[in-house]
């Protein structure tokens, strides 16, 4: 048997690796569910999902820094001046990933009664499902169907 093609291209600027730079702790997705579902401020975020205070800090400024979250100035009556956390566009550009790990939690990890969470279209309230797609239209049934090749940023290994 060959050798894999893969093997042939470095992975030094994979965009893979980076985007799991930014999400790849546990964390980080857990605070994007939050805000998506509308959770936006600190103290109910660390009521809501327990993650430590320090975490919390750490993840939501990466978030920021990173420029997925921005920060919203709020201020109670009487109490001092705090943020709340928004999505920017880049943020909003997620979406599809949560709802992918959420469809593939749901098939192989939900409790016996069923998922916890549910996405639905705002406009007809049908359920949401990632689908792939390639650029001619073609849904994608299988990940089988789907090849990986070196893309216009590849580099050979050296």
């Amino acid at each position: 048997m060959s050798a894999p093609e893969a093997l042939n291209w470095s992975v030094e600027n994979c965009t893979i690796a980076r985007a799991m730079e930014i999400l790849g702790e546990r964390w980080t997705i857990v605070v994007l569910r939050e805000v998506f579902s509308g959770v936006r401020r600190f103290d109910d975020m660390r009521r809501r999902t327990q993650i430590p205070r320090q975490v919390l800090t750490d993840r939501l400024a990466m978030l920021v820094e990173r420029g997925v979250l921005r920060r919203e100035p709020y201020r109670e009556p009487g109490a001092r001046l705090r943020h709340e956390y928004r999505l920017t566009t880049k943020g909003l550009d997620l979406w599809p990933v949560l709802v992918a790990v959420l469809e593939w939690g749901d098939r192989y990890l939900a409790d016996p009664a069923g998922s916890p969470l549910s996405t639905v279209h705002r406009g007809c309230e049908a359920e949401m499902r990632v689908v792939l797609r390639c650029t001619a239209g073609h849904e994608v049934a299988s990940p089988r169907d789907v090849v990986p090749r070196p893309g216009p940023g590849a580099r050979t290994h050296t």
